[in-house]
């Protein structure tokens, strides 16, 4: 079937029809990875700071104060690394770009045969490869070598500030619960109620990650699980061995 008679047969406009409604859960990496690490992040050390203190010591302020300033602390030091980190991308990305415009006002020829060489390598043909990278430098030179050159597109593109906001406000989300828990508690029992408490929440973090991303439920729920048993155990070891007594 030629292109033509493909294009106008009703399968392909069927098909074409499904693939607009078609959901790609790539779309979602950026922002999801930044609010699910910070939330998890922001839930589980404020929580094992908690507990690690309330097994050295049975005084509510030393409770409570250790869960706001690792809740503020772990807040800030989230906001600021992603920015940090994200902003790092970002120059990377715009230096790329600066050489590649200035390699396409210099030496045109050489950049478009480099874009045809990469439709090659994908399994075009010669003559095909030619063609599809002459159309689309006409169309926007810069935008085709740095979506199948250098990998830069509008999904992976770097957003320090939108990264460093979701890094922030999840983190101080995630450390409300052990922050809430350790005001209400009973001194007793703190330890397993901050356990029981963030276990709860983190299947339930791990479920929507998982729900929001389209892998698997149950293995993101027994991931977060297993090492946040590991974290919260170790910090109470620690708190337990190394404690103070209050009179």
């Amino acid at each position: 079937m030629t292109c033509r008679k493909l294009l106008a047969s009703p399968i392909f406009n069927k098909k074409n029809m499904h693939h607009q409604l078609e959901k790609h859960y790539v779309t979602r990496v950026g922002w999801l990875r930044a609010a699910v690490l910070g939330a998890n992040d922001g839930l589980l050390s404020t929580t094992s700071i908690v507990i690690g203190v309330a097994a050295a010591t049975p005084d509510r302020n030393t409770i409570v104060l250790a869960a706001l300033a690792g809740m503020i602390a772990g807040a800030m030091s989230m906001a600021a690394g992603e920015y940090v980190s994200v902003s790092s991308q970002a120059d990377t990305e715009k230096a790329d770009l600066l050489r590649e415009q200035r390699e396409l006002e210099e030496m045109p020829e050489i950049e478009l045969m480099e874009l045809a060489k990469v439709y090659e390598r994908r399994g075009v043909t010669q003559e095909t490869a030619l063609q599809v990278a002459t159309e689309l430098t006409a169309h926007d030179a810069l935008g085709a070598h740095a979506h199948d050159e250098l990998g830069i597109n509008e999904i992976t593109q770097a957003r320090p500030f939108l990264a460093a906001i979701a890094s922030f406000g999840s983190f101080a989300l995630g450390a409300l619960l052990p922050f809430a828990v350790s005001m209400s508690a009973p001194i007793k029992n703190m330890v397993y109620f901050q356990y029981g408490f963030s276990i709860v929440f983190l299947m339930i973090l791990g479920a929507i990650s998982a729900r929001t991303g389209g892998s698997k439920i149950g293995i993101a729920i027994l991931r977060i699980c297993f090492w946040g048993t590991v974290a919260m155990g170790i910090t109470a070891l620690v708190g337990h061995l190394f404690g103070v007594k209050v009179s």
